[in-house]
């Protein structure tokens, strides 16, 4: 039985729409924590133009690769293992990359590193999206968020909802500038920098 989440199946509509005008102009997506490639499945089956790279650590790529295997369109490469902490990763540059769910799973240090290794290998006006729950001037959006952060703070200290303020401050390092931030459902955003 192929591995499955029922959040990728509702947000998957909701994110594709933004991706649909995000990554008009890209042609290669690095994406980082695929899962279990639900996401990967339906935005290159609709983006028929982008080859899309799904990526995941060496412990979770059985999974995806059965559900690209069995569902996945032409422009769907296999998947490859990354570890963001770990050089070199699989692709040298992309101009587009995406993650979904991720950073408040990782570690700050790992979502350092998310973002020092995309702004190594993203290219000129290359876009980096990013989806899941923030908070803003350490605040979070909702009680619902509130709740979750502390139950992902009690399985694992490290981990937890980010401060929009701070990772955006990652990516201004990395010589990216904010483009858009989405509301979406379920108190989460979409954030879309690029690369100037």
């Amino acid at each position: 039985m192929l591995p499955f989440s029922e959040a990728c199946e509702r947000n998957k509509g909701p994110i594709l729409g933004i991706l649909e005008s995000a990554f008009r102009e890209v042609g290669q997506v690095l994406e980082i924590g695929s899962g279990t490639g639900q996401h990967a499945v339906h935005f290159s089956r609709h983006l028929p133009h982008l080859s899309w790279q799904p990526t995941d650590r060496a412990g979770y790529l059985a999974g995806l690769a059965a559900r690209i295997a069995l569902e996945g369109p032409a422009n769907l490469r296999a998947p490859v293992a990354l570890d963001v902490t770990e050089e070199p990763w699989p692709v040298v540059e992309a101009d587009a990359f995406f993650s979904a769910n991720t950073l408040h799973i990782m570690s700050w240090e790992e979502v350092k590193a998310l973002f020092a290794g995309v702004g190594r290998r993203i290219v000129r006006r290359g876009v980096l999206a990013v989806y899941g729950p923030f908070r803003y001037g350490g605040r979070y959006t909702s009680d619902s968020n509130a709740w979750f952060d502390r139950d992902l703070r009690e399985r694992d200290p490290a981990s937890g909802i980010r401060d929009f303020e701070s990772v955006d401050a990652l990516a201004i390092a990395q010589g990216l500038g904010l483009e858009a931030d989405h509301a979406m459902p379920a108190n989460n955003q979409l954030l879309v920098w690029r690369r100037n």
